[in-house]
């Protein structure tokens, strides 16, 4: 049996084959768990809730925290997760795209409605000429922000812009405003150094931020961007997967994460 490791991102843990995983052993059984990719707050809160519901099935789930979004992708495209909770249909499109990965996504998950968040001002008609905004640096996620400060009037898109829109690609900054693309992760401390900074919703509740309160502007509940249970192709009709895909869309795990999260994170199933 060959030594694998994978360095999760932002320290140092190690995922290692164990005597446990017996070759041939069946996935999400004690000898082989079901591992999942996740990334750290809301996406493992709720996967440890279907984790107990799926053990009521006897599907064995070991959850693997991650703390940026390349990561979780690489390591299931690797074999080192069997399958990953954390992204959109747009931003798994792109990583599909420009790495070639071979990934699938099996089922809708839950929607964070991404918000823009200031600690300086109370909407985003406050933004002053030469302020400085901040948005994810990731594909698909840096263009979601753009678009959410398009919608809030701040600055203006090309009509037909989608998720694959630049900084480079804005029409009109009126305000001048100088925009920051930074790891999505790192938005919430950002706060102290800009006026304002687009933040995905697990970002922004690890952080002690509640969007339905502190948001200066949010996405409608009609967002497009509904997360995903992803795992790699030829895998999409496996009996783990089913049993995986009904512990989540499960209506024990609407109700955790409406008591969990007041509105702030809807359930897209």
């Amino acid at each position: 049996m060959t030594r694998r490791s994978l360095i999760l991102a932002g320290g140092a843990m190690l995922l290692l084959p164990t005597a446990l995983h017996a070759q041939g052993a069946e996935i999400g059984t004690a000898a082989r768990p079901l591992k999942i990719g996740v990334t750290a707050g809301p996406h493992g809160q709720v996967m440890e809730k279907v984790r107990d519901i799926a053990a009521r099935d006897g599907l064995v789930i070991r959850i693997i925290e991650f703390s940026d979004y390349i990561q979780p992708n690489m390591a299931l495209a690797s074999g080192d997760l069997d399958a990953n909770s954390f992204q959109t249909q747009p931003f798994l499109d792109q990583q599909v795209r420009d790495r070639g990965l071979k990934l699938v996504s099996v089922a809708k998950t839950l929607t964070f409605p991404m918000g823009i968040y200031s600690k300086r001002l109370k909407s985003t008609d406050a933004l002053p000429q030469g302020g400085r905004i901040a948005i994810p640096n990731d594909p698909t996620q840096g263009g979601r922000g753009l678009m959410l400060f398009a919608q809030a009037g701040v600055i203006k898109l090309p009509p037909k812009a989608d998720v694959s829109v630049t900084v480079a690609d804005i029409v009109e900054n009126p305000k001048r405003l100088r925009i920051m693309e930074l790891e999505a992760a790192q938005l919430p401390r950002a706060l102290d150094d800009v006026d304002a900074a687009a933040i995905n919703t697990n970002y922004a509740i690890t952080a002690g931020l509640q969007p339905t309160r502190d948001a200066i502007a949010i996405e409608g509940a009609n967002s497009p961007h509904s997360n995903r249970i992803v795992v790699r192709q030829g895998d999409e009709e496996k009996p783990w997967v089913k049993k995986l895909v009904s512990a989540y869309q499960n209506d024990e795990v609407k109700d955790f994460v409406a008591k969990t999260f007041a509105g702030s994170v809807i359930p897209g199933f």
